[in-house]
């Protein structure tokens, strides 16, 4: 008996310490690739969808540029950028665009699958979906501090256009009109942009409308992340009661699914977004001193039509991007998640069947 004790002491901790140590990396590998995948979709819906981004981002800053009330129709504008600019101006601001999107999709993405589970447990009182909720809110306030400068480079690149448009007479006088001088000089690439607007205006200006950026992203990644997962709820329900034999693809959920999650939360958060891109594209003319004082002008002057300025490209972008962030992300977990956790299984049961077996030798020369 002493001896048959002894043996399963030795062969039980073994097995024991490996699998947990295996079981822990998988888990802290499960957050990083969260992140690395985020960061993929992310890239992929806006190197998808920014044309559209460019349409939106010029329509809410008619006003601001020209002084004119009177505005341009999605039409109308897309037929500007390509009579004035062609292909490549829809393209402009593409650069800071996705380099922003890496970063904001990672943090997303990651700190989401990271800290939802926590939330829960560690909060029951906000558990289901105000944890989902707090963490795509956070996760997105984190990957600002990169999102942020790229998105100001990428909207006055926007707007800008080829040079010819930029450096067109015509434009310089509206703008002189307008703000009473040239608001910024034409911007060459990313990096020149970035040097250019460190030299003029310092961090200030790399960072301009930062708290009007986090008013608009952090109730969007939160809305859009909690009307994701209730969807998905909703649609399991349904399937679990009307068609339980019936298997949903997880990239094609997320196709639909995302989009409408985020068209709904980018048509609540407009009037943010259009208060969040003037002040990004005024540059060193100051039309508006600050937040509030952005909401009061555009509310008194344009009313509740301008608040929601630029709402049907801003949704014409964000349904199929979110659709398609989310396909990729949910694709990326199919594809190679399962992998992942096979190859580490394969360790576990690996270390499992090695590690006995030494210890039974080791005992049985006791033995002997």
């Amino acid at each position: 008996m002493a001896n048959k004790s002894s043996t399963s002491t030795k062969f039980d901790a073994p097995l024991s310490h490996s699998t947990n140590k295996a079981t822990h990396n998988r888990d802290q590998f499960f957050v990083w690739r969260e992140f690395v995948w985020g960061a993929i979709a992310g890239a992929f819906g806006e190197g998808m969808m920014h044309p559209i981004d460019t349409i939106k981002t010029r329509i809410q800053s008619q006003v601001l540029l020209s002084g004119s009330q009177s505005q341009k129709s999605i039409v109308q504008m897309v037929q500007t950028v390509w009579v004035a600019d062609g292909l490549r101006g829809f393209y402009r601001g593409i650069a800071p665009g996705i380099t922003g999107s890496l970063a904001t999709g990672a943090t997303y993405f990651g700190f989401i699958e990271s800290t939802k589970k926590w939330i829960e447990e560690s909060h029951p009182n906000l558990g289901g979906h105000w944890a989902h909720f707090i963490a795509g809110a956070v996760g997105d306030t984190l990957g600002s501090f990169v999102y942020v400068p790229c998105e100001v480079m990428k909207q006055r690149m926007q707007v800008q256009g080829s040079s010819n448009s930029w450096n067109s007479a015509i434009m310089k006088d509206k703008m002189q009109m307008k703000s009473g001088a040239e608001m910024y000089g034409y911007y060459t690439g990313m990096f020149q942009a970035g040097h250019s607007i460190w030299k003029e205006q310092g961090l200030k200006g790399l960072y301009a409308g930062y708290w009007s950026t986090l008013a608009r992203d952090v109730p969007f990644a939160g809305l859009m992340v909690m009307f994701y997962e209730a969807l998905k709820d909703l649609t399991e329900k349904g399937r679990q009661k009307w068609a339980p034999n019936f298997h949903v693809d997880g990239s094609m959920e997320g196709l639909i699914l995302g989009g409408l999650a985020g068209g709904f939360s980018a048509y609540l958060t407009t009037p943010l977004d259009v208060i969040k891109t003037r002040l990004q594209v005024q540059g060193s003319s100051t039309s508006y001193n600050g937040w509030l004082d952005a909401m009061n002008k555009i509310w008194k002057t344009e009313g509740a039509k301008g608040m929601f300025r630029g709402s049907i490209p801003r949704i014409t972008w964000y349904i199929p991007a979110s659709a398609l962030t989310f396909m990729a992300v949910e694709f990326l977990r199919e594809q190679f998640n399962k992998k992942l956790d096979d190859d580490n299984m394969q360790e576990v049961t690996s270390l499992s069947i090695e590690k006995p077996k030494s210890s039974f030798k080791e005992v049985t020369k006791l033995e002997q």
